[in-house]
């Protein structure tokens, strides 16, 4: 019963960086978590990051650590994530989910999925 909207993608040259929004319609439980994952082409959805509802505490997929960060606006039922020191290996179709289990890094563990939002890295 939860919609989201993903926002923020685009056109960007290698190097630089961009911000993602994932709006939800809803309340989120406490115990939920947020992630984000990508697709590219051809390829098979693999995470990207993770966030805890209550309290904040993130996990991220070693391709990003360092560069990416997810955060997210309680008030605004909003989670975002912030790429920076973009490469062309990052261009894929960026999703938002939440998870109500505990195997964050595992698409099994979501049951709401957003449409996703195109990040293109120019080299």
């Amino acid at each position: 019963q939860v919609q989201l909207v993903e926002s923020g993608g685009g056109l960007v040259q290698a190097g630089g960086s961009l911000r993602l929004s994932c709006a939800a319609s809803g309340r989120t439980f406490s115990s939920s978590r947020m992630g984000w994952f990508r697709q590219g082409t051809g390829k098979e959805r693999e995470f990207v990051a993770a966030i805890n509802w209550s309290g904040g505490s993130t996990h991220y997929a070693d391709s990003v650590k360092g560069r990416f960060n997810i955060s997210r606006d309680t008030a605004k039922n909003t989670v975002y994530l912030q790429m920076n020191s973009l490469t062309p290996e990052d261009t894929a179709v960026y999703y938002c989910a939440r998870a109500v289990g505990a195997f964050i890094t595992s698409t099994r563990a979501y049951d709401s999925w957003g449409q996703g939002t195109q990040v293109t890295v120019s080299s």
